[in-house]
């Protein structure tokens, strides 16, 4: 083939030229055939390896994503808990991450990372930039247990801030807040906003708590009740400021005897 191409035969011999490409492209086409078939294998294994490599460096890559969005979620809760902090600079704040919560369903508590070797006292109020969360229950030196104000044994002397009367808020078993002992003849409204009123020593005054969002009246009751809305998403708290300048006072020994 290599003298034909260079021009030494003559065009008698053309025949037996295309004769001799064609058996060489018969037997090329064969032998590429049978160097896929053997290479095949160690290219599927190479492509396997390949892609095992490229998932794995896919799920770095998303891990990465998920820390680096949990950071930038941090950092938005501290920021606004700084500025809720300088915006009442009457308090000292002590700032804490939530590390476990209360497995048993007829309790509301969480726990933080900050106990008595932080200043944590019990009966301190725990607050995030949205309003009031609970109280310090237990102390140990380097923990604490928040009790929050949806638990069944929590009460908040609170004040209606449209309706300028005091109220109770109590919890309940399944997580909802309720105002009572308010008198009949105020006129309540839902959206009116709830605030600690101080009472009782238990908490600082003008913490906001919710809005009521359900009045229920009857005519033979000597107080109405009314469902409250809190302002604090307890299902995502993750850092909360405990109030270490606070407190509290234990007024019960004045209180009459029933």
């Amino acid at each position: 083939m290599a003298l034909a191409l260079g021009g030494y035969f003559s065009s008698d011999s053309n025949v037996f030229t295309s004769s001799l490409i064609t058996v060489q492209s018969w037997f090329s086409s064969r032998f590429v055939a049978l160097q896929d078939f053997l290479t095949a294998p160690r290219d599927i294994t190479s492509l396997r390896q390949r892609n095992s490599e490229l998932e794995s460096e896919v799920s770095e890559l998303q891990a990465q994503v998920i820390q680096l969005q949990q950071q930038a979620g941090q950092t938005q809760i501290l920021a606004a808990l700084v500025d809720f902090a300088q915006a009442r600079p009457e308090n000292r704040y002590e700032a804490a991450a939530v590390i476990g919560l209360d497995p048993s369903p007829f309790l509301q508590y969480v726990i933080i990372n900050r106990g008595s070797n932080s200043g944590i006292l019990r009966g301190m109020p725990v607050v995030t930039n949205q309003g009031l969360v609970g109280r310090v229950d237990a102390v140990i030196a380097d923990a604490a247990r928040i009790q929050l104000i949806t638990d069944p044994a929590s009460n908040v002397n609170v004040r209606l801030q449209n309706a300028g009367v005091d109220a109770s808020l109590v919890g309940s078993l399944n997580g909802d807040v309720s105002l009572q002992l308010v008198p009949q003849d105020i006129s309540l409204q839902s959206g009116d906003l709830v605030l600690t009123s101080g009472l009782g020593g238990g908490y600082p005054p003008d913490l906001i708590v919710g809005q009521v969002v359900n009045v229920r009246t009857r005519d033979f009751d000597l107080f109405q009740q009314a469902s409250v809305q809190p302002v604090v998403d307890f299902t995502r708290l993750q850092i909360v400021l405990v109030i270490v300048n606070f407190k509290p006072v234990d007024i019960s020994p004045l209180e009459p005897a029933p």
